[in-house]
């Protein structure tokens, strides 16, 4: 037998081996070294799509071009800080607030102007506005804003790009609360919007808890529908005719406990809208020299004004009239509570101008109610 087919075999069995990994989809092995360079990414013409940012990246750096804060503190050497959301002084320290612009408008404690405090320094001066504050007390912590001011000839309007805001706590151990000029106060419930109860601290790490009078219990607050804000007070997210009653809270800070003022919570139910306005004359016919009065009467919320006006046969000939304005609050029995506003005209010695229609207008800051009524001449 010749050599060659003793051995095709053998060689039928290595061309096997060779040529398998081939076919069943594997890479055949290699121990061949690799070149220098070889496992470098080759260059190729492929478009790539330019990164989005997200959404919250988007928000952000939007936000940041439409508001720039434009308020800074002085610090010592001529140094400025920019300030955060809130600010903790000591009482007694003094303070220097700047804003950027030259037309800028300030917010700060309404107290301070109440009190003409000389304490308080407001400049404008060419390229910036300036506040001052010297000897701080506990009384002045609050919020503190600025923005400037876009004027057309006579009309101006906020720039809403160009704001800046810090709420600064001036901490006084011995006032844990910021001090009120009363110490008593009313607070109006309504089942339409959220109820404070103002009782702010001077300390932000200060524990604060609510208090009934009577029961005497602590008010739990869940973080829902009775929340406390450190700047705010307790906030009553949806009052209720069971909230009524007297209030006060209590302070813990490194310390013995401190009470605040009390708080009278009155619950009230009236429709929001232009004033429910009646009137009536004391006479609808009155004889010569008689004394006729008006009564215009508005029912409505226990803290919103009601303005009135008169218009009446005599007016135009200045005719004398007397003209009364007051108001009261009454329990309706049910637990709430309801403002009646009154404007009374009388006019004396009745005469024959007299006669005519009465026409009162009483408006609020939800719009104006006319109502009418006639006297005669006997």
């Amino acid at each position: 037998m010749r050599p060659w087919v003793l051995l095709s075999p053998l060689l039928l069995l290595l061309l096997l081996q060779e040529t398998l990994p081939h076919v069943i989809g594997q890479p055949a092995k290699s121990k061949r070294q690799k070149e220098h360079g070889e496992n470098k990414i080759k260059p190729v013409n492929k478009k790539i799509k330019p990164k989005t940012p997200k959404m919250k990246e988007r928000e952000s750096a939007d936000s940041s071009l439409k508001s720039q804060s434009i308020l800074t503190q002085v610090m010592d050497k001529g140094r400025f800080q920019k300030l955060a959301a809130t600010l903790s002084l000591s009482a007694g320290e003094s303070i220097e607030l700047r804003c950027k612009g030259s037309n800028v408008t300030w917010n700060y404690p309404s107290y301070l102007d109440t009190f003409k405090d000389s304490r308080l320094s407001v400049k404008q001066l060419d390229k910036y506005g300036q506040l001052i504050l010297t000897n701080s007390t506990a009384a002045d912590t609050g919020e503190y804003s600025c923005w400037l001011q876009l004027c057309n000839g006579n009309k101006c309007r906020k720039d809403e790009t160009k704001t800046g805001s810090t709420y600064i706590f001036f901490t006084d151990k011995e006032e844990l609360f910021v001090p009120t000029p009363s110490y008593f106060e009313i607070v109006y419930l309504s089942p339409d919007k959220p109820a404070v109860i103002p009782c702010r601290v001077t300390t932000p790490s200060a524990k604060v808890t609510l208090h009934r009078e009577f029961p005497a219990e602590e008010i739990e607050t869940d973080g829902t529908d009775i929340i406390y804000d450190v700047k705010k007070g307790f906030v009553y997210q949806h009052p209720t005719s069971d909230h009524k009653g007297i209030v006060y809270c209590k302070a813990e800070s490194q310390g013995a406990p401190q009470i605040s003022i009390k708080y009278h919570l009155l619950y009230v139910e009236v429709p929001k809208g232009p004033p429910s306005t009646t009137i009536a004359a004391s006479s609808s016919r009155a004889e010569v020299s008689d004394s006729v009065h008006v009564s215009c009467t508005v029912l409505g919320e226990p803290d919103v004004d009601v303005n009135f006006r008169w218009q009446y046969p005599g007016q135009e000939s200045e005719r004398p009239a007397i003209i009364q304005n007051f108001w009261r609050l009454i329990n309706r029995g049910t637990g709430h509570t309801t403002r009646i506003s009154k404007s009374v005209l009388t006019v004396d010695d009745f005469e024959a101008r007299d006669a005519g229609n009465y026409i009162c207008i009483a408006k609020n800051l939800q719009g104006e109610t006319t109502v009418a009524t006639k006297v005669e001449l006997k």
